[in-house]
């Protein structure tokens, strides 16, 4: 059994390296970064992604194993090279992206690639826009929502917007989105990407109309907001000089998500208020640890550092 069924893109990110004009490779993928989030606090992870055979399609492969993450799609793509991401940083740690994927390998993924068995076979189900941006991966990714619904599975969703895979678009990425919210029980949206959605004002409509349990906005260093039936619960980041933002949010979701199953969650009706609480706390923790290190999936805390964060402050 999964904890964790993630799909959608692993691609290369190459960090700025210290020399000027210089870049370091590394893997990466928010859907990727997510599930090797939750293996790293001890619960088993698969990811359905389409990679080259290249030798940057070996490198995210071997990393997957590395992190004992179970590769839910064993062939590779050979219509494209691996997708890559040029990231750059700004003094704070924030990031900009630089996309080469005309086309990548990410965006070859297909239905087929999803096996409903898998699907059954596991807790969660998790997904992100980016993959919602080029066919046939868009419909890849629907297929495997829509089968976690119906399977009763719960079913995460982080809008995460990139605005150069959708040609500048926060309009086409709304619409996909809100073609695919049907399926959704979590979802995640950055203080940023709320607007794309009407702000704030309208998460609570948003919820009703698509029947989503819980929406999480991210509030940078301040936090995060829960929405949970007609209340919002607050937990207050924790202030850190950030080094590299890439992942964070990633950190923080598969954090969040890993305290739910800690915590013995199954299904949505098993949401309180206390264990969302409980869980944003831990995911704030991860994203703490995360922004003090270089990269994405290297930055990813494991459950002993979480734990050890959480601890701190409670003896405070």
């Amino acid at each position: 059994m999964l904890d964790i069924y993630s799909i959608g893109e692993m691609v290369i990110d190459f960090i700025p390296g210290n020399e000027k004009d210089s870049y370091i490779k590394k893997a990466g993928g928010a859907p990727a970064n997510v599930a090797i989030a939750m293996q790293k606090n001890h619960l088993n992870a698969g990811m359905c992604c389409k990679v080259g055979d290249d030798d940057f399609g070996y490198f995210l492969l071997k990393t997957l194993k590395d992190n004992q993450v179970v590769p839910l799609c064993k062939e590779l793509c050979t219509q494209a090279v691996t997708t890559m991401a040029f990231v750059t940083l700004a003094e704070n740690g924030e990031r900009t992206f630089t996309f080469a994927r005309k086309p990548g390998a990410d965006m070859f993924l297909s239905e087929e690639d999803v096996e409903e068995e898998a699907i059954k076979d596991s807790v969660i189900i998790h997904a992100g826009s980016c993959s919602l941006s080029a066919e046939p991966v868009a419909s890849a990714t629907s297929k495997a929502l829509r089968l976690g619904q119906e399977y009763g599975r719960i079913v995460s969703f982080d809008v995460n917007y990139r605005n150069l895979m959708w040609n500048d678009s926060q309009t086409a990425c709304t619409e996909k989105v809100l073609e695919n919210l049907p399926f959704v029980d979590l979802l995640k949206i950055s203080e940023e990407e709320v607007g794309m959605f009407g702000g704030e004002e309208a998460i609570p409509d948003l919820m009703k109309k698509y029947k989503i349990t819980v929406v999480v906005e991210t509030l940078g260093k301040n936090g995060a907001d829960v929405y949970f039936g007609n209340e919002v619960i607050h937990a207050d980041g924790r202030k850190t000089r950030a080094v590299d933002a890439t992942g964070a949010g990633d950190a923080f979701w598969g954090g969040f998500l890993s305290s739910l199953r800690i915590q013995g969650i199954e299904t949505v009706c098993q949401l309180t208020k206390e264990k969302l609480k409980k869980a944003l706390d831990y995911g704030n923790a991860a994203g703490f640890l995360c922004v003090q290190q270089k990269g994405a999936i290297d930055s990813l805390p494991g459950r002993e550092k979480i734990e050890q964060v959480l601890k701190m402050k409670e003896e405070i």
